[in-house]
């Protein structure tokens, strides 16, 4: 049941970054998923060991707090495959 709910936040992550950054016409439900939990991982990494805001450990969880952190991971994660020309 784990696997099931991490996919489906994964994949509302991963959908919310790629409108927010444009780039949802080029991924499909596997790119959106693959992005979010990545996304997820990246942000809970970089907000919560990184810079040390303690409320990103709950980064990719189905909280508020958990969405918007992985949503702001997932946006960075876009944007650096958007450097190296992944998505235009």
């Amino acid at each position: 049941m784990g696997w099931i709910v991490t996919l489906l936040v994964g994949g509302l992550i991963g959908w919310i970054a790629s409108r927010i950054m444009n780039t949802d016409a080029q991924q499909g439900i596997i790119a959106n998923v693959l992005v979010g939990i990545i996304g997820s991982a990246l942000g809970r990494w970089f907000f919560g060991d990184v810079i040390g805001i303690g409320a990103a450990e709950s980064a990719g969880s189905f909280s508020l707090v958990g969405l918007a952190f992985g949503v702001l991971g997932a946006v960075i994660l876009i944007a650096l495959l958007k450097v190296v020309g992944v998505f235009r």
